[in-house]
């Protein structure tokens, strides 16, 4: 009877070992794109800039890519590497120069602040373009000033019945799923003190 109940209790054992691996192996972690191609060239980008959203309003840095009329503002976005900033959950109110715009400076000023040492002072116009908030165009004729990202302020003057920020002429106004694209005619330059 004595090896009766040792092989009894063997099987057991085994019947329960094989019920423990099964249930433990239930929970497997898939490995990502991104960790499978580690180290290649194909490396997902990661971060909130790069989230894909569900076909709700686009945000302020997705309606930029999207706009033919703003390629130089998101390569510039993309040099001074701020999209985590476009996509915040805001609101933000980014007041976009088109490619007109950017043209318009001196010649070689793009393109010179578009190289890797002059990240900072490129990341610090871009700031000033971007304030919190999510006002109209017309609610905006309120202000007199504006404080931006940078830490600095921004005029806001009404001339008829257009309104100026920096200068700039606000030419049209997109919703964003986190604030208001103001699109503009010139480029802000930030006062240097």
């Amino acid at each position: 009877m004595f090896p009766t109940i040792n092989l009894k209790l063997m099987v057991l054992s085994f019947l329960m070992l094989g019920v423990l691996f099964s249930c433990k192996n239930e929970a497997k972690t898939e490995t990502t794109p991104t960790q499978q191609k580690a180290g290649t060239e194909e490396v997902q980008k990661q971060g909130q800039a790069f989230i894909k959203e569900d076909g709700s309003t686009p945000n302020v840095l997705q309606i930029a890519i999207g706009s033919p009329d703003h390629t130089t503002l998101v390569a510039a976005v993309q040099a001074a590497e701020l999209e985590n900033v476009l996509v915040n959950a805001g609101p933000l109110m980014v007041f976009a120069p088109t490619n007109e715009a950017f043209a318009a400076l001196p010649e070689g000023t793009v393109e010179d602040l578009l190289k890797p040492e002059n990240k900072d002072a490129l990341a610090n116009i871009l700031k000033y373009h971007v304030t919190a908030g999510n006002y109209s165009k017309e609610f905006l004729m309120k202000f007199k000033k504006l404080g931006q990202a940078n830490d600095q302020s921004v005029t806001v003057e009404v001339v008829g019945d257009e309104v100026l920020v920096g200068g700039a002429k606000i030419l049209a106004s997109v919703p964003a799923g986190n604030g208001i694209v103001h699109v503009v005619d010139k480029v802000m330059l930030p006062p240097t003190e």
